[in-house]
């Protein structure tokens, strides 16, 4: 559509359930033009899976506008998102991550965001928002887009349970790939 945040709820809470999901998902877009409907998506969403134990994630999305991704802005959005109930928010790794994990009183993991040029790239934003701490990740185009995605993948873990640094995960995926 011509606006990313102009999202509502698709899915039922028994579709949920007939599903077994473990958890949902949701946008939110602060400070769009559809703040207002993001943020009543996520209450509502919240309030339904609550009666069920079904944790919600709120992501904090921004659309096409990428120079939001800034400390201040997902510290702000993390915190609105863990006030309004969410279990976990998923946000994207900025410099200053510490600001934004410090200020949310839930689990954060992190976003992928836009595909990095290089493997290495990845690691050192994965090693840096653990270290400032997330709890895990949450990436798609730079595990999925990469010619070897299950080395991806096993450097990655190795960064968030085994604590490697960004170079030793690097030098795990270039024996593996």
């Amino acid at each position: 559509g011509k606006d990313l945040a102009n999202e509502s709820i698709t899915t039922s809470i028994e579709e949920v359930i007939r599903l077994n999901a473990s958890a949902v998902g949701i946008s939110i877009f602060v400070g769009s033009d559809y703040e207002r409907e993001s943020l009543t998506n996520l209450s509502d969403l919240v309030n339904e899976c609550e009666d069920f134990g079904i944790p919600v994630m709120a992501v904090t999305a921004v659309g096409k506008e990428l120079e939001k991704r800034d400390a201040r802005y997902l510290a702000l959005c993390s915190r609105i998102a863990a006030e309004l109930g969410a279990r976990v928010v998923k946000t994207y790794w900025c410099k200053d991550f510490d600001k934004v994990v410090s200020g949310c009183p839930v689990p954060v993991v992190m976003a992928g965001g836009p595909k990095c040029e290089t493997e290495l790239e990845v690691m050192e934003f994965v090693y840096d928002g653990m270290q400032k701490g997330a709890v895990g990740i949450n990436l798609g185009r730079n595990v999925w887009q990469n010619p070897h995605p299950v080395a991806m993948i096993r450097a990655l873990r190795s960064i968030i349970h085994e604590n490697y640094t960004a170079k030793e995960a690097w030098e795990l995926f270039n024996s593996l790939k």
